[in-house]
């Protein structure tokens, strides 16, 4: 069995805004630390720790550079991808040889209401995004990848929007949530000492569960994006085979999710070129 853990930074225990991540952030890897720590402690103590063969994690949340190497310590299986930029994004390195997919520290797209730190892939530059009309956040885009490659999606944690979003389209996930936002830049953070035994539990009940649903997408796949200026739409046309539908929307459609996938990032990645 090989287990594939993708973290977040919004999704987290006591974190609440970004600024918070860089004056506070010695702070703020001790608790994605912990939260790790507890999910990776909770997998090795279960029954199934000796049909495990290696559990990779992806920090995930900006440049990569969130979480200690240190974690690696915990057992000799364990590996961390850290760094960017670098394909896949959220999920670098992942295949069809992972048995389950863990998110953890996630959060709701952009737009939820009552959401901590609310974005889909970038804050500044996507106003809305949808595939085949679906209207997208992190979690689904990442666990649609998993789903092309033929893995389930477990478990994810994070705030409460983000549990009401994804028990909308993936009603079977264990959801473990952390928080409550006040406001985008406001939470109620839960303790830790409520927290883990709930993500002890969804763990446990992940790694019995032979029966997971996939999430995937239907050929043809539509890709629709909303920037939030026309100039960072003018530059994202120029990737080939993009649609321009208004002023700050663009459309792009493959048979293939994998190219939908890494065609977000790159679009996403023209548009910050623009002035706004």
């Amino acid at each position: 069995m090989k287990i594939y853990i993708s973290i977040d930074m919004e999704g987290m225990p006591g974190t609440f805004n970004w600024d918070q991540e860089k004056t506070d952030r010695p702070r703020v890897q001790k608790a994605i630390q912990a939260h790790v720590e507890d999910a990776l402690k909770a997998i090795l103590s279960s029954k199934e720790n000796s049909l495990i063969d290696e559990i990779v994690i992806a920090d995930s949340h900006s440049g990569g550079d969130n979480l200690s190497y240190d974690i690696t310590a915990l057992d000799p299986r364990i590996s961390l991808i850290s760094g960017g930029p670098r394909p896949a994004y959220m999920m670098p390195g992942f295949n069809s040889a992972y048995s389950m997919v863990f998110f953890l520290g996630y959060h709701a797209g952009t737009g939820a209401y009552k959401a901590n730190m609310d974005h889909t892939y970038s804050n500044s530059r996507i106003q809305k995004i949808w595939i085949n009309g679906i209207r997208m956040n992190e979690a689904l885009i990442n666990a649609a990848y998993a789903g092309y490659h033929g893995v389930p999606v477990a478990l994810i944690s994070g705030d409460k929007a983000l549990e009401l979003e994804m028990k909308e389209m993936m009603p079977w996930l264990e959801f473990v949530c952390t928080k409550e936002a006040v406001a985008k830049f406001a939470a109620k953070n839960f303790s830790p000492l409520q927290v883990q035994p709930i993500l002890e539990q969804a763990i446990c009940n992940s790694l019995k569960n032979s029966s997971i649903p996939l999430y995937t997408f239907t050929a043809p796949i539509t890709l629709k994006i909303e920037f939030h200026s026309t100039a960072m739409t003018d530059v994202a046309c120029l990737m080939p085979h993009t649609d321009r539908l208004d002023g700050r929307t663009v459309q792009y459609t493959d048979d293939d999710y994998g190219v939908i996938f890494e065609a977000i990032m790159a679009l996403v990645t023209l548009a910050s070129t623009a002035g706004i």
